[in-house]
């Protein structure tokens, strides 16, 4: 009897390298001549999954807001993870923004990726919905790789790991 072939689509940020960003970034803004004088601020909240950005105005809030990305990206966290909320504008000028951090595939997005595999004419493949992460399962490897080839080609909004591949 042929064993099964199975691999695991999941997603999220490495939660380390998005506190080294930030504290990264938290650097820079000491040091810049734009952030003189001014009264910004950059917090990591690890159990909401989200980072809180303060400035003194809405031109600052925009450097800062710029500074991390750039960060995040260098430090290889994908910014497909990473929804922006909207800016806040408070009293005095000040101005809040709170970025979400995805730690998995919403049912949404994983119901579309399920449905695109199944449509995809694969024989035998099966697609099980497993909390926040999808199983794939054949017979064939060589029909692991092509399902793999067909979700790369799509774009859900979030930026997809393929794991456990046995």
């Amino acid at each position: 009897m042929a064993r099964n072939q199975s691999f695991d689509i999941s997603t999220g940020v490495d939660l380390q390298e998005v506190d080294n960003a930030v504290n990264q970034a938290i650097k820079e803004t000491r040091t810049r001549y734009d952030f003189k004088g001014s009264n910004c601020a950059l917090e990591l909240d690890r159990t909401a999954g989200e980072v809180r950005l303060e400035a003194d105005d809405e031109f600052r809030l925009t450097q800062l807001l710029g500074v991390l990305r750039e960060k995040l990206a260098r430090r290889n966290v994908p910014l497909k993870n990473v929804s922006e909320g909207e800016m806040d504008l408070g009293s005095l000028g000040r101005a809040r923004m709170v970025l979400g951090l995805k730690r998995g595939i919403d049912s949404e997005t994983a119901k579309r990726i399920a449905k695109d595999i199944r449509d995809g004419g694969f024989k035998k493949a099966q697609v099980q919905i497993q909390g926040e992460e999808l199983r794939v399962t054949s017979p064939s490897r060589d029909t692991l790789q092509e399902i793999i080839a067909l979700v790369k080609a799509r774009d859900y909004g979030v930026e997809l790991r393929f794991g456990n591949y046995r």
